[in-house]
């Protein structure tokens, strides 16, 4: 589940950047690819270290990635439908990326248990965006799931 993890962080990265930067999620990938992977661990003893994501990592954030792009536009407008009172736009670019990742898996891909996609966002929320954003986002997906459950 590591690999995983270290996916769907790639995956937030990759969608953070094309995002910001106005180009297409596969656009970004593709650059970060040829321009080579690194990612920062951390070893034993906390300091900082860089290895290459395995291709298991990379397969999975090019799933997450491509995903996104294809069902971007219903996933938003799922969003604005479910986060009251938030127009997505106005959301921070993190909170917004993960919640696009997470109900990506959530709708689409069979083999990303409800809880594990919805914990992954959460924690990623925490370490990587405001004070509020877990609970925010933890509120949304839990949304998304509802709906889903309903239909």
């Amino acid at each position: 589940m590591k690999e995983r993890r270290d996916a769907r962080r790639l995956a937030l990265d990759v969608l953070y950047e094309a995002e910001i930067r106005d180009q297409l999620p596969t656009e970004a990938f593709e650059a970060r690819r040829r321009g080579g992977w690194v990612l920062a661990a951390s070893d034993e003893d906390g300091s900082r270290s860089t290895v290459e994501p395995v291709p298991a990592v990379l397969a999975y954030a090019r799933t997450l990635v491509e995903g996104v792009q294809e069902h971007q536009a219903d996933i938003d407008a799922l969003i604005a439908e479910v986060a009251d009172k938030w127009a997505i736009q106005r959301m921070p670019v993190v909170d917004r990326t993960l919640l696009r990742m997470a109900i990506f898996e959530l709708l689409w891909r069979d083999d990303v248990p409800v809880a594990v996609a919805i914990n992954e966002a959460v924690e990623l929320a925490k370490a990587l965006s405001t004070d509020d954003s877990g609970r925010f986002i933890n509120g949304v997906l839990g949304r998304v799931v509802e709906r889903r459950v309903a239909e």
